[in-house]
């Protein structure tokens, strides 16, 4: 494994000031944003497509400086009511797809997307529960009519690429836990995968090495993401929380730096049961903790996780 960066965090400096940081922080692998929600600052996927000079010098960029891209993002909801904004992001996703052919970058990361409840709907409906029973009906819907058609359709897109979709399980999509990320990857085994955020499994109370030994090598990409539970304010009102991420001291949870959520004992074992699923990709530090700058966050994750995380290859048992 090596710790790597999704770099939106440096979306207001150059694309080669943003390597030549990361590169002094010693990182060996950068995350790249390409629109849809995470913006194109540093990658714009059609300028580049349509440039061959442009494409080669993007990537000559990463790779003398001895990193390598450990996917490009543009987490978005190709499935909105809003035809517009569906369609632009999956516009987004398809030039994605073919950068990372072009680039050699094994996977692209998005989200799964979330439809409305019916075909008269103009915004998503995120269904948690079945009941009254119109919320069963609607479930049935999106994923017969909506989820399933176009991760059908666009897997093929992916496979004749020879690239992987990550989905980042998080909720407000269809897509947020093990379960349906499991169902999802049954529409293309080996095509469609996990972008595994161990953040959006805490606020949840999912176990997070429970949820990595259920998904197995379904998991594609990691995010390096962390996440405090407000015990207090648990108590009283429950995880499901829409207060602004800033209004930090009245939230059930926040996101913060790795370490700040929970200790080393836990991310040692989310580092251990990765390996022993045969995860040996890249840890991607994102950086959305509101308490602290991104500097100072992206240099406690970063020397958190040399302490962490694994590297070389496991060594003969010769004890057994």
């Amino acid at each position: 494994m090596r710790i790597g960066v999704f770099a939106v965090l440096f979306g207001d400096k150059p694309f080669e000031e943003t390597l030549d940081y990361l590169k002094e922080l010693g990182v060996g692998a950068v995350e790249i944003g390409t629109g849809a929600y995470p913006g194109n600052a540093h990658c714009k996927p059609a300028e580049l497509l349509a440039d061959e000079g442009k494409l080669k010098a993007f990537g000559k960029a990463v790779e003398k400086r001895g990193l390598v891209i450990s996917a490009l993002s543009c987490h978005g909801n190709p499935l909105h009511p809003d035809s517009k904004m569906a369609s632009d992001h999956h516009a987004v996703f398809e030039q994605t797809v073919q950068l990372a052919q072009r680039l050699g970058v094994k996977q692209v990361i998005t989200f799964s997307g979330c439809p409305g409840g019916d075909p008269s709907s103009r915004q998503p409906n995120w269904i948690t529960a079945p009941w009254p029973p119109e919320y069963l009906e609607m479930l049935d819907w999106q994923w017969k009519e909506k989820v399933v058609p176009y991760w059908t359709a666009t897997a093929k897109t992916c496979q004749a690429a020879g690239v992987r979709v990550a989905i980042e399980m998080h909720p407000n999509f269809v897509v947020y836990n093990p379960e349906t990320m499991l169902r999802l990857r049954d529409v293309a085994r080996g095509t469609i995968g996990c972008n595994f955020d161990p953040s959006h499994m805490f606020w949840q109370q999912v176990d997070v090495p429970s949820a990595i030994r259920a998904l197995g090598d379904c998991i594609y990409h990691v995010h390096a993401k962390d996440c405090r539970i407000d015990a207090q304010n648990t108590a009283v009102n429950g995880v499901l929380d829409a207060k602004r991420y800033t209004e930090e001291i009245r939230r059930s949870w926040i996101f913060r730096t790795v370490g700040y959520g929970n200790g080393e004992s836990v991310w040692r074992d989310i580092v251990s049961n990765l390996r022993l699923v045969g995860y040996d990709h890249v840890i991607s530090i994102e950086h959305e903790d509101s308490l602290m700058s991104g500097d100072e966050g992206l240099k406690k994750a970063t020397a958190f996780l040399k302490q962490i995380v694994i590297e070389a290859p496991a060594g003969t048992a010769y004890w057994a």
